[in-house]
């Protein structure tokens, strides 16, 4: 049974997009009706039956995906019946209904923006304030351009009453539901079919409230169906939408990272720009409306600054973080070959004028426990061993893992230091690790090249082979550490013998192969 509903899911999904594409093409078909046979009565009954249909393809939606969080589409449901009514009562009755058209849509308005807040709140997003900011930026731009060309002039066509506050209270509530919109947007995936349709819903609905608001202010007259059809292209998307397989998606947690910085950046220059116009645009502004673009404009410029300001953190931090990465080893956290080699350039002072002493470390039988453990022992051996490594040295000495189980250190030692350091290293290999498969012991030979002060650059390729050659020699001979210039005489002394390599039980070595087995 599972399996026929899973098969039964992944047919719809498959053919989800082209009933979607069939639907608007019907949707368009209906809508389109009102522009070409132009009937007051035609236009009444397309829109009940848009709005009638957009109900019924949400309660199918509903009923067939079953989402987990299904009261953002109820939302919408109750936003679309508010905004239906709201239109019948002010463009169908009679003027004596006036405040309830306003009520009506007032209502929608709030429904909607309930049900974006609620998809958009469990939305757990990477940079959230970035976000936030730029969202705020695009809602303030577009409110600003609505107190020059949509506000201030609604005010000012008649006295003072409410229906002329509530008239120009829908370009403030256009502008928090574009900052809605803009953070929906940021966040969406493309998987995401089903909110995108709502986003087109969205944009709709603020296109025919420009148009009234543009015949409130008395800018132009546009014709009764023309500032009809947004709204009811806005129905049938949001009704399509629900029909959608990804419908379940809306209003579910989900960890998202925030996309299209570049076009919301356009966006704000786009708010800038309308802002720089408005002095010469509205030239013939009032008092209160200077103060109240100012405002705005100021807030807008100071949100732009901040903006710019946290884009450079951001850029420097990630240029720190790349330039982390390039130097340094991501298992072991120490520097990596390439940053070993330019070390003594980075900080000359450090190392000029004194004795030079590289240490090469390498772990002894590191293959059979990578080989016996598997790899992901062995890389947590190496990070392990890394850190004994890190606390036996001074905080400026350089050490860097050369590669796979072989270190590096450098350091501004003499030959007796550099002994004394080597010991220090061993030492540290004494106890067992502790490791997830459980303890694992191991040893280190080191292989020691030292120079003398220097005043000029010396070669760090010469110190790394003596110290390798000499590494080699102290673990064929187990003699823990030597010293590359005494390799050239016969019996070396003042060498220590390495403790003896650790040797892992024939019988537990096979019960952990047997175990893999």
């Amino acid at each position: 049974m599972a399996v026929s509903e899973e098969q039964s899911t992944r047919r719809w999904s498959c053919t989800g997009n082209i009933w979607c594409v069939l639907l608007l093409t019907g949707w368009a078909v209906l809508i389109s009706l009102p522009l070409l046979i132009r009937s007051h009565s035609l236009a009444l009954v397309v829109m009940l039956t848009v709005v009638s249909g957009a109900l019924v393809m949400i309660g199918t939606g509903l009923r067939r995906h079953r989402p987990a969080q299904p009261l953002p589409w109820y939302l919408l449901s109750a936003s679309a019946v508010s905004f239906a009514t709201g239109t019948v009562l002010r463009d169908f009755t009679p003027a004596h209904t006036c405040p309830w058209d306003d009520i009506f849509t007032v209502a929608g308005y709030l429904a909607l923006g309930l049900a974006a807040t609620l998809w958009l709140r469990p939305r757990r997003v990477g940079g959230d304030y970035d976000l936030l900011l730029d969202s705020g930026l695009i809602g303030l731009g577009a409110l600003l351009a609505s107190w020059t060309f949509l506000i201030s002039p609604i005010l000012q066509t008649s006295a003072t009453t409410p229906r002329t506050v509530l008239a120009a209270t829908y370009p403030v509530l256009d502008a928090l539901l574009l900052t809605l919109l803009a953070h929906s947007v940021a966040t969406s995936a493309r998987s995401e079919t089903s909110l995108r349709l709502v986003h087109l819903g969205l944009i709709a609905v603020l296109l025919g409230d420009l148009g009234y608001s543009l015949e409130s202010a008395g800018t132009t007259t546009i014709e009764h169906e023309l500032l009809l059809t947004p709204l009811l292209v806005a129905y049938a998307t949001v009704g399509i939408a629900a029909m959608h397989p990804t419908m379940t998606a809306l209003g579910t947690p989900r960890r998202i990272h925030p996309h299209r910085s570049r076009q919301r950046a356009s966006f704000i220059a786009v708010a800038l720009i309308v802002a720089s116009l408005v002095p010469v645009v509205g030239s013939s502004l009032d008092t209160v409306d200077r103060v109240v673009v100012s405002s705005l404009f100021a807030l807008l410029l100071i949100g732009v600054l901040v903006r710019s300001e946290r884009a450079i953190q951001r850029s420097a931090r990630s240029e720190r973080r790349a330039q982390y990465q390039a130097d340094h080893d991501m298992l072991t956290g120490l520097l990596n070959r390439s940053a070993l080699l330019r070390a003594p350039n980075r900080d000359s002072d450090h190392w000029t004028g004194k004795p030079l002493t590289l240490l090469f470390i390498d772990l002894d039988g590191f293959k059979m426990v990578n080989d016996s453990y598997g790899h992901a022992v062995g890389d947590e051996l190496i990070a392990n061993a890394a850190a004994r490594i890190r606390r036996m040295v001074r905080r400026d000495d350089a050490v860097a893992r050369y590669g796979g189980d072989e270190f590096v250190v450098l350091a501004p030692l003499g030959r007796q230091e550099a002994a004394t350091l080597a010991e220090r290293l061993l030492n540290a290999f004494v106890r067992p690790f502790e490791l997830s498969a459980g303890e694992v012991p191991i040893t280190a030979s080191v292989g020691i090249a030292c120079v003398g002060p220097r005043d000029c650059e010396a070669s760090i390729y010469d110190l790394i082979r003596d110290a390798d050659s000499a590494m080699y020699n102290a673990k064929e001979y187990a003699l823990g550490y030597a010293f590359h210039d005494e390799l050239r005489h016969g019996p070396l002394s003042g060498i220590r013998p390495a403790p003896s390599a650790p040797e892992y039980p024939a019988s537990r070595l096979g019960r952990r192969r047997e175990t893999a087995v």
